[in-house]
């Protein structure tokens, strides 16, 4: 879109009418798409005349205009169709056809209302240099457009309740369109729509289909729905929604059409964002894992200060000697734990070889001072990369935190058992950490950032579930359960 030119320049204008243009600005590209052609909006000014303050091109056709003239004042040809159209409040048609240098144009007029007058004029530009015989898409498409232009001429569009979120993945014409009658019936489905569909699960065929019964056949996990997800897929809300099953998921936009009160159909926008969600669950990840380093270089370069204080008023004796050795040993090892955090595992590893050893230094790291024990029992087996750098982070947090929050007074033991099992085909991996200390004292434990990136590891890339309870006779249980493939 060209460059939107300031409302606030004109003493014409009031905040509510820019708020109206601003939102309507934020959402034309969709009209323009639909429409294959170019959209200008023109705001009145001293001298009975008008000036563009915005541009928008379609991304579905060539443009006609490749100069912006976005501030610059209308042209003679232009002002008296746009003059009819701002004082009738209705869309108006040049009675001729407009030629440029390179082909002949198609102009419309519309004006935008909003409380029953006109704030500003829409012209609309269509090429006609390369007319032929319109598919069936370009037909619906058009007709999709002239009902959004003619609920802007009535002031039913844009809708506040529109989002605006700025969430990626937001759904556009080309991505895949679907028109419903007031039933929510497809009355027509562009073929990115039924191929976004089909990958989600549902048939080849959804015309003649409720959407809301194709959307519910393709979900696998009803308990995930969205609670807007059935006035989205009947196009009774302007809202936006997101369906997943089988690892696709869906980004539904609806736009409800509308006659004055009564409603006649809608378009819902289908995008495919599954890589997208991807790569945001990996960021996710990536972040979480940044922010768990720095927490942890803090800690520990407060743990170096500490050990370093402490065995230097040792120095002059054979005993103070060893214990900087033994200090200087534990620098290394916490250097390992940051190397540890910081890289990613490749192909698949033997699990049970790393944790051992990160096992039992996280444990001495967290409390140096105090004696902790630690057993481990079962096995992991062979886990791949994608499973085993966050399954490493999140034991090294639950075991930091037992001996931190359960162990730190008296000292104690930590207990690792993992269990492979399989269920309806599916190989799940169990892990329990125990501690004998001072237990939940019947609370959940708080949700600090340690817990924040535990939960955000098991849900996001372990796709699995964790539960915390008492241990008796004394102490702490978390159980975590996570499905490492199928059987064969």
């Amino acid at each position: 879109m060209a460059i939107f030119a300031s409302i606030s320049d004109y003493e014409s204008s009031n905040s509510e009418d820019q708020e109206w243009i601003h939102l309507l600005v934020g959402d034309w590209q969709m009209v323009a798409d639909l429409a294959f052609a170019d959209l200008v909006l023109w705001y009145p000014v001293e001298d009975q005349s008008y000036v563009a303050i915005a541009h928008v091109r379609p991304s579905t056709t060539a443009t006609v205009f490749y100069t912006d003239f976005v501030g610059e004042r209308i042209r003679r040809e232009l002002r008296g169709l746009v003059d009819q159209a701002f004082h009738a409040k209705d869309v108006q048609r040049a009675s001729e056809d407009h030629w440029t240098t390179d082909s002949a144009m198609r102009v419309e007029a519309i004006p935008v209302t909003r409380n029953g007058r006109a704030i500003a004029v829409i012209t609309m530009h269509m090429d006609l240099g390369s007319s032929r015989m319109p598919s069936r898409l370009e037909l619906v498409y058009r007709q999709c457009a002239q009902d959004l232009l003619r609920m802007i001429s009535r002031g039913l569009w844009p809708d506040f309740a529109t989002p605006t979120g700025a969430r990626r993945g937001a759904p556009r014409v080309g991505d895949g369109l679907v028109r419903l009658n007031a039933e929510g019936v497809v009355e027509y489905a562009s073929p990115n729509a039924v191929s976004a569909y089909r990958r989600l699960g549902g048939a080849d065929q959804i015309e003649g289909r409720s959407l809301a019964e194709v959307t519910a056949s393709a979900m696998k996990d009803r308990r995930l729905v969205d609670e807007s997800l059935p006035l989205v897929v009947t196009g009774k809300m302007p809202w936006r929604t997101e369906v997943e099953s089988g690892g696709v998921n869906l980004s539904l936009r609806a736009i409800p059409l509308r006659d004055h009160d009564r409603r006649y159909g809608a378009l819902v926008l289908v995008r495919d964002v599954s890589e997208l969600r991807r790569r945001d669950l990996e960021l996710m990840s990536k972040d979480a894992t940044i922010r768990e380093i720095h927490h942890r270089v803090k800690n520990n370069l407060q743990t170096v200060a500490a050990l370093l204080r402490l065995q230097s008023r040792r120095m002059n004796s054979e005993e103070g000697k060893q214990g900087l050795q033994e200090a200087m040993r534990r620098v290394s090892a916490i250097a390992l734990v940051h190397e540890t955090l910081s890289q990613g595992l490749t192909q698949n590893v033997v699990f049970d070889e790393l944790i051992d050893r990160q096992f039992r230094l996280a444990a001495e790291v967290a409390t140096p001072d105090r004696k902790i024990t630690t057993e481990r029992s079962g096995t992991f087996g062979s886990l791949s990369s994608e499973l085993a750098t966050p399954l490493s982070l999140v034991i090294i947090e639950l075991v930091s935190n037992a001996v931190e929050h359960g162990l730190a007074t008296e000292g104690g033991t930590v207990w690792l058992d993992a269990q492979r099992s399989i269920e309806d085909g599916m190989q799940f991996v169990t892990v329990k950490v125990s501690d004998n200390g001072a237990g939940l004292g019947g609370e959940q434990p708080t949700a600090g950032l340690g817990l924040q990136i535990v939960q955000t590891l098991v849900s996001n890339d372990l796709r699995g579930d964790i539960t915390w309870e008492e241990r008796k006779p004394n102490g702490t249980t978390v159980t975590l359960k996570f499905q490492v493939g199928t059987v064969g």
